[in-house]
Formats: C-alpha cells, sequence, structure tokens
C-alpha cells in the first residue's frame, strides 16, 4: 500500500513558537509526508500558494496576520486543503467560528502529541482514500458511458442494454424522457451503434417548425411548387436516405405532417411538394419526446396508429432524480470535460458542494447538472470547486435548508408531498409509486394536507382552537 511519501502529500506547518515546529517534525516523521515548516505567517502563506499542501498546521494567535485570516484566505484558495488551527487560549466561540470557516479541526497546546499522530495518520487515510475513488471514479467513467450518457445505475444500465439491443434491428424507435434527460444522445447511440453508422445523422426539432414549412423541410419542394421556390429542395428524409432521422419533439408535430410521415413510415416513399412523383427512400426513424403521447392521443392532438408505429420499440429515460447514485460519476465527467475545455487545472468539487449538489431536485435533469458544472469551471479560481463557485440559486437553497432543520415532520412531508406531486404533473398514481405507498394513504395525505385550520374562538377571553 502506498505511504503518504508515495501519493506526494505536503503538510505546512506555521507557528511563531520555534520549538513546536521541531516536536511536529518529531511526532510526523514516521507518517512519511514532506513537512514544510515556517514561523513567518507571511512566509506560511507563500508557502501554501506555491505548494499546495494537502494538510496544514496552523497556530491561531501569531503576529502580524491571525490564524483566522489565513484560514479564510487559505480555504478561499483551495477549499480541499485539510487545515487543523492550534492555539494556547482556547474559547467555544473561536472554535465554533474556525470550523465554520472551513477549519477540519481545532487543537489546544500544549499539544496532545499522540492524539495528533492519530489525527493526521487519519487525513492521510482520507487522501488515499479520495485518490482511488477518484481513479476508480475515471475507470469507471471509461466504462459505463454510452456515446456520453454516463452512469451506471441499474435504471441507466437497463438503458444502455436496450440501445445496443434495438440498434442493430430498428426500423422506428421511440425515445421518451423528461427534458435534459439526454434523449437526443440516446438516438446518436442508436445511431452509432446501427449497420449505417457511417451513414447520415439528420436532425429535425419539430417544436421549431411552422406547419406552413413542416412539409417542404421534411420531403423537399420543386422548383415553382409556391411563391420563393426558385429551385429543386431535398427534403430530409431524402438528405438522410439509408442513414437515420431523428425526429425531436414528435408530440409538437401538427396532425396534417403527422399524416404524411405515417405514409413515409409505411411505404419508405416521400412526395416533393408540388410534384406527383413519389420517390423511395431508406431511412430509420427515431422519434423523441417529453410529453405523453398516449395522453395526446386520448386528446385526439397524436395520431393513434402513428403512436403505435413509432412506439414499436420505446426506450425511456429516467429522471436525474430517480438515479442519484449516477451523480458522482456525472460531477467527474463534466468537471473533466469543462476543465479541458477551458483549460483550467480544476480536479475536482469539494464535499460540502458535492453535498449541495446531491440535495438538489434537478428538474432539468442532467442538461441542467452539465450547464451548472460548465459554469462552476469556468467561474472557479482555485483547483477545487466549491459552494461560492455554484450559481446563486444554490446557496439560497443551502441557506434555506437551514432554516428549514427545525420544522416539524409534519410540515416535511407535506412539503415533500406537494414536490413529488408537482413533478409528476398531479399525477397521484405516478405520486404514491415514486414515494412507495399506497394510492389509498397517498388519498390520506392529501386529505389531511387540505383539511382546514381549525377556527378559533374566544375562550376564556383567550383566543383558542375550537374544542371538539
Amino acid at each position: 500500500m502506498k505511504n503518504a511519501q508515495d501519493l506526494g502529500l505536503k503538510l505546512l506547518v506555521i507557528d511563531d513558537e520555534y520549538q513546536n515546529l521541531g516536536l511536529i517534525q518529531s511526532a510526523l516523521s514516521q507518517q512519511g509526508l514532506e513537512i514544510l515548516s515556517t514561523t513567518d505567517p507571511e512566509m506560511g502563506l507563500t508557502l501554501f500558494y506555491e505548494q499546495h499542501p494537502e494538510i496544514v498546521l496552523l497556530d491561531l494567535m501569531m503576529p502580524r496576520i491571525s490564524g483566522m485570516s489565513l484560514l479564510e484566505q487559505m480555504v478561499a484558495s483551495d477549499p480541499a486543503t485539510e487545515i487543523i488551527l492550534m492555539t494556547g487560549y482556547y474559547s467555544a466561540e473561536s472554535a465554533v467560528e474556525a470550523i465554520r470557516k472551513g477549519a477540519a479541526d481545532y487543537l489546544t497546546k500544549p499539544l496532545d502529541i499522540p492524539a495528533l499522530a492519530q489525527r493526521i495518520s487519519r487525513l492521510v487515510d482520507e487522501n488515499r482514500h479520495r485518490r482511488r475513488i477518484g481513479e476508480l471514479d475515471k475507470a469507471l467513467v471509461d466504462t459505463f458511458q454510452l456515446e456520453g450518457i454516463v452512469g451506471r445505475s441499474p435504471l441507466i444500465i437497463d438503458v444502455f442494454s436496450k440501445i445496443r439491443r434495438v440498434a442493430p434491428h430498428f426500423r422506428t424507435v421511440l425515445v421518451t424522457g423528461d427534458t435534459g434527460t439526454g434523449k437526443e444522445l440516446a438516438a446518436r447511440a442508436l445511431h452509432r451503434l446501427s449497420p449505417v453508422a457511417d451513414r447520415i445523422f439528420a436532425v429535425c426539432n419539430c417544436s421549431a417548425l411552422v406547419e406552413t414549412l413542416f412539409e417542404s423541410e421534411l420531403f423537399g419542394y420543386v422548383r415553382g411548387a409556391f411563391t420563393g421556390a426558385a429551385q429543386d429542395k431535398v427534403g430530409l428524409f431524402e438528405y438522410a436516405h439509408q442513414g437515420t432521422v431523428f425526429l425531436d419533439e414528435i408530440g409538437d408535430m401538427p396532425l396534417a405532417g403527422q399524416a404524411k410521415l405515417l405514409r413515409v413510415l409505411q411505404n419508405q416513399e416521400v412526395q416533393r411538394v408540388g410534384s406527383p412523383a413519389l420517390r423511395k427512400v431508406d431511412v430509420r426513424v427515431i422519434a423523441a419526446t417529453n410529453k405523453n403521447l398516449r395522453a395526446l392521443v386520448q386528446e385526439h392532438k397524436f395520431r393513434e396508429d402513428l403512436f403505435y408505429r413509432l412506439s414499436m420499440t420505446e426506450i425511456r429515460l429516467p429522471r436525474l432524480a430517480d438515479r442519484r447514485e449516477d451523480m458522482p460519476l456525472l460531477q467527474k465527467y463534466f468537471v473533466e470535460k469543462f476543465a479541458s475545455q477551458y483549460n483550467k487545472p480544476v480536479a475536482g468539487i469539494t464535499r460540502r458542494a458535492q453535498a449541495l449538489l446531491a440535495s438538489y431536485l434537478w428538474p432539468g435533469n442532467v442538461r441542467e447538472l452539465e450547464n451548472v458544472l460548465g459554469n462552476a469551471c469556468m467561474m472557479v479560481e482555485g483547483p477545487v470547486i466549491d459552494v461560492k463557485d455554484l450559481p446563486a440559486h444554490f446557496r439560497c437553497a443551502s441557506t434555506h435548508a437551514h432554516e428549514e432543520e427545525m420544522l416539524s415532520m409534519e410540515e416535511i412531508q407535506k412539503r415533500h408531498l406537494s414536490k413529488v406531486l408537482e413533478r409528476v404533473g398531479g399525477d397521484k398514481s405516478r405520486a404514491a409509486e415514486v414515494l412507495g405507498i399506497a394510492r389509498s394513504t397517498l388519498y390520506n395525505m392529501l386529505a389531511k394536507k387540505n383539511a382546514p385550520a381549525p377556527r378559533p374562538e374566544i375562550v376564556s377571553g383567550r383566543i383558542g382552537p375550537r374544542a371538539i
């Protein structure tokens, strides 16, 4: 097993009492650390910036610069550094302040040398463990990804399995899932693993096309078909002949376009606007939507025959909230991606920032996580992303989380129920499934949640609840 020296770990000691430096150096010499020390706080700060130590032992009371001031500057520069404050003037207030500002521990002098050695040994082990986890996560990112879809949760592994099984054979596939779950990535994976991987992958966003242009964009037109048609134009299906057409947001396709699309899927023929001639095309079609097509069929907003044609094979992508175990891999993947893109030495995310990211609901799913980490990599000034580098609404969420710590269990239950119902669009069956409770239990909770508050009445000259 690697020792601290093999790992290249450094420990910096800053203490204006020279004898303490020698004592600590002697006590920790068996830890295998590279130990740097100084009695000058200004020199200590310079060494911190130049040498980037993983562990710092810092005296609280020093001339010119206080240990608390150094702590703030060091945490601001590199929040991942483990900083232990030492003082001969203990007070509960300064201990709480130190921990709040990012100190890993707070020790009193004279130092308990065996306890100090044990504490440093524990920090070395934790650092070693984090490095090993980082190496494993990097290997896992390489292993558990498919064309940019990253994850190792059972839900996403099932998606990988379906894509690999379907890709060699499909003619039509329906990819469903909430906004930001990676539907286009799944479509590209299907194409890349298909026999036509070297052919064209053509993309059409159905929600971006106005109804009057829909037919000409997908199927083309001939010269003179309408005002402004000065020459023949090849439509998307002809352009992608022997390749793949990806129809994103298929739920927004107008009904007239749906009828024409169905004919293409059935006959593999297109008819340009203004031309009686039929042209054979050989294309694979992947349709994607974040809408409930079954509900749209019931509302007569989507053709039932087209729905069954498209949904012969359906791949549903899970929400990020349903696969939270993938968060560490996704964070690793996006941090490495944006660190390389911005040419910045960003190595990772602090544990408190990870905790904040893990507690967020992620309504925008993986795309939102990607945007947040992309912004954080752009804004961070040190090697590690911390809470202060995240967007403002995350920091507000952290504040609200502290405020909610004193809520009753009943109030927490009510709020969680409201959030789940909001996320599933008011679908009570789906909400009960997410919460892992029976529908009857959900209805009882809703009845209790929506029950009117008891009306106050005068009791012995005081306002009080009505007696039951």
